[in-house]
């Protein structure tokens, strides 16, 4: 039986990956004085935003600097209009809870970058955005929204750490969650930790997220309302 769908954040909810990827672009030349590429950054996707740019800083024979995610998240912040939501995300949240369902984020980026997305979602006054920063047990809402960070963990995608916390948070055992996922390392952390799993064809195409273990694969994010209502008492 599902009683909580946790989202990943970038690629699921908004569309991000152009504008983190370009701020780290930005990052590296500022630095560097590199102009890497956007390609570059495709095999790290999911995987941390420190991941995200030190693998591109490799590929140009340089050290990584967390410095360089710190600034790449300063030229995100300044640049809000490059993030855009995806059609409909703020309506399948609501739906979803409407269906008693609870519902967390598990995003490997950091809060800061994480709640700058969340307030161009803007979920609505209804639902209480409730961080490891809360004291959750003291915060009575009818509509939690739970929200575990790559600030939280110490291990990344694939790892299943941050779906087990985001699970934990929301008091809920992992094999009644679904996770609804865009990438392929976000694909087999859900399934490390026991939970079924959704992939969106944002970032990857259909087959690949079948091969990385995803349970159903949908091209539009408002499709995964009919397939966990259609599992959710099962």
């Amino acid at each position: 039986m599902i009683k909580l769908i946790i989202f990943d954040m970038d690629g699921v909810l908004v569309d991000s990956e152009p504008a983190i990827t370009q701020a780290s672009i930005n990052s590296l030349r500022e630095a560097y004085g590199i102009e890497a590429k956007h390609t570059d950054f495709k095999e790290f996707t999911g995987m941390g935003d420190d991941k995200f740019i030190a693998g591109v800083a490799a590929k140009y024979g340089k050290d990584y600097d967390v410095k360089l995610k710190l600034r790449a998240y300063e030229i995100y912040n300044e640049n809000k209009s490059w993030v855009k939501v995806f059609p409909r995300a703020k309506k399948l949240m609501q739906n979803f809870y409407n269906l008693d369902l609870k519902c967390a984020i598990a995003s490997a980026s950091d809060l800061v970058k994480v709640k700058v997305n969340i307030s161009k979602i803007k979920p609505g006054q209804s639902i209480r955005v409730i961080t490891t920063e809360d004291n959750a047990n003291q915060i009575k809402t009818k509509r939690p929204l739970y929200v575990i960070t790559g600030s939280d963990v110490k291990n990344k995608k694939p790892d299943p750490e941050i779906f087990l916390k985001a699970a934990e948070a929301a008091g809920i055992a992992p094999e009644n969650s679904l996770v609804i996922e865009d990438a392929v390392s976000g694909v087999q952390a859900a399934k490390a930790a026991g939970m079924i799993c959704i992939g969106v064809t944002t970032s990857f195409n259909r087959q690949t997220l079948l091969d990385a273990g995803a349970d159903f694969v949908i091209d539009k994010l408002y499709d995964a309302f009919d397939v966990a209502k259609a599992i959710k008492d099962n």
